[in-house]
């Protein structure tokens, strides 16, 4: 059985989707029941798994421990921490409740529900972790500062948690994820069809299920992966200006 997080829309949905195909039972956490029992009733019809909907609002302090509360009594082996949303243009002007809800949804659900299943996964004898970051988390990226930190922490965490439970048979992978299809980029309002090389959301899911042994990260558009490099490759400072504009 899985637990997938944010599996409403976008890559959330499309990690559901594969995974049902591949006949796992899963478990599936939005703040919208209504999506989620649609989905759930499609799955189980067309796939013959079991999907339980789980509504919880990911921002709200004890969401973690909903979900772990939920899923006491089930063998989940693997975790999908893929919820998460962000915000566009220059830091002064976000709303300072809505940054303080994204570090909730981007960084604290991943960080504690990562704490509150490595016990269980540990006492299965394997499983694994998927994280999902963003190329934005390789660097600070301007008008995109607060998202790109919080997805900056989400990636250290999977480095991290990848290389301490090797030993357990664990697998942690950290997806970061180029230009992709989403409901969610449209409420930022991201003119998709002006971004280059957009990837839809089941192709990432489907291939970070492939590549979930060869962590810990995994960069799923070889576009993006290059654009990156070569900003990496530049001294900050002009990386940073050439990102801004200016």
């Amino acid at each position: 059985m899985a637990l997938v997080t944010g599996a409403s829309s976008g890559i959330g949905k499309a990690f559901a989707d594969v995974l049902a195909a591949m006949g796992l039972d899963l478990v599936l956490v939005a703040r919208r029941l209504d999506r989620l029992e649609e989905s759930a009733a499609k799955l189980s019809q067309e796939h013959g798994v079991q999907v339980r909907p789980v509504q919880v609002d990911l921002s709200a302090p004890t969401a973690t421990q909903q979900m772990l509360d939920a899923t006491g009594a089930l063998d989940i082996g693997l975790v999908v921490s893929n919820a998460g949303f962000g915000m566009k243009g220059a830091h002064a002007d976000n709303d300072p409740q809505a940054m303080a809800d994204m570090l909730m949804v981007n960084c604290h659900v991943p960080m504690q529900l990562a704490h509150g299943f490595i016990p269980r996964l540990r006492r299965r004898g394997r499983g694994g972790i998927i994280f999902t970051s963003s190329v934005e988390a390789l660097m600070g990226c301007p008008y995109s500062a607060a998202y790109s930190a919080s997805k900056a922490l989400v990636k250290s965490l999977g480095e991290g948690l990848w290389a301490e439970l090797q030993p357990d048979g664990i697998d942690v992978l950290t997806l970061c994820p180029g230009a992709t299809e989403s409901e969610a980029a449209a409420n930022q309002g991201i003119d998709m069809s002006t971004l280059p090389e957009v990837m839809s959301a089941e192709e990432v899911a489907r291939l970070t299920l492939e590549n979930l042994s060869n962590g810990p990260v995994f960069i799923s558009s070889d576009y993006y992966r290059a654009t990156f490099e070569t900003l990496l490759s530049m001294p900050r400072r002009d990386a940073l200006m050439a990102m801004a504009g200016r």
